[in-house]
């Protein structure tokens, strides 16, 4: 039995949860692939699938079993591409995602710049909010807002993500200054919201957290209808520092100098980061996308 080919027909029918569509995407008779994967059961000695004549499901062990060997198959293929691309020109497609914000006022016009030096790379960006998983998601580098995670992939932080208040000077006008985190929860709020929510507004207020959000005058995860809202004059933003400061410096917002700190979490450690699976960097395409984006943005003072 050839396991490998055996193993991929397996997978390709928990994927598409048939074995019609399954034999179809590696043109084989659907009779031929369900034999391969019965003798896969076999020489594992466990059943992987439960075959009705309406539907194929996963057993409980073949669900572990599908995560283990869908790890392989990347792994073998992740091989294969390094073997082929060892010391050539970067090229192929290189799948990016970012954050909404970061990816239209950083990451594109970066973008650019990196694809009239490497123009045999052709790139697929995809902007969400959604947390990408970089294996199941079949992304080559992913930069998220937030902390280090967790999952087996290597972090680069390159920028800061420090949170500030903002408010056009017509509202200040209207509604007066606030002079204390306090004073926000008079205010008219703009907030971001997040796949978990709404970013809360929280100040450290002599040793101990505290929520200071205003009531909400607009919650939205379009960030540039909270900052148009902003702009003209209907509350108070809080958002990076890095989103923020453009309209900043052209005058349309002013910060404001409340006496505490106003962050989104209790956590020090929020940043940006630049995620890459550790295995993917000797890939020509990846290592130049991931050089070239820490350089630009981790060692340039025009993002922090």
């Amino acid at each position: 039995m050839d396991q490998l080919k055996a193993i991929k027909y397996f997978v390709k029918v928990v994927d598409t949860g048939s074995f019609t569509l399954a034999a179809a995407a590696f043109n084989v008779p659907a009779s031929s692939l369900s034999r391969r994967v019965a003798d896969l059961e076999h020489s594992l000695g466990a059943t992987l699938l439960k075959r009705t004549t309406r539907a194929v499901n996963v057993t409980e062990v073949g669900k572990r079993y599908y995560q283990q060997v869908c790890e392989v198959l990347t792994l073998l293929k992740d091989s294969d591409e390094t073997v082929r691309a060892y010391q050539s020109t970067p090229m192929g497609v290189l799948k990016v995602s970012a954050m909404v914000g970061f990816g239209e006022r950083v990451l594109i016009p970066l973008l650019d710049e990196f694809n009239e030096l490497y123009p045999q790379i052709t790139l697929d960006v995809s902007l969400s909010d959604e947390v990408t998983t970089l294996a199941r998601d079949e992304v080559d580098i992913a930069i998220r807002g937030g902390y280090a995670p967790q999952e087996r992939v290597v972090a680069i932080k390159i920028m800061e993500n420090k949170f500030i208040a903002v408010a056009a000077s017509a509202y200040l006008e209207a509604y007066g200054s606030p002079k204390t985190a306090q004073d926000l929860k008079k205010h008219r709020g703009l907030y971001f919201k997040t796949p978990a929510g709404p970013t809360p507004w929280l100040s450290e207020i002599e040793g101990q957290w505290q929520e200071v959000s205003a009531p909400s005058a607009l919650t939205t995860n379009n960030g540039k209808w909270l900052v148009d809202r902003a702009i003209a004059g209907e509350g108070i933003l809080v958002l990076p520092r890095w989103v923020l400061q453009p309209y900043i410096d052209a005058g349309q917002l002013l910060e404001l100098a409340v006496s505490h700190v106003i962050n989104i979490t209790q956590n020090p450690d929020l940043a940006v980061y630049l995620l890459y699976q550790k295995q993917r960097y000797h890939v020509p395409k990846v290592k130049a996308a991931v050089d070239f984006l820490v350089t630009k943005v981790k060692f340039s003072g025009e993002y922090q």
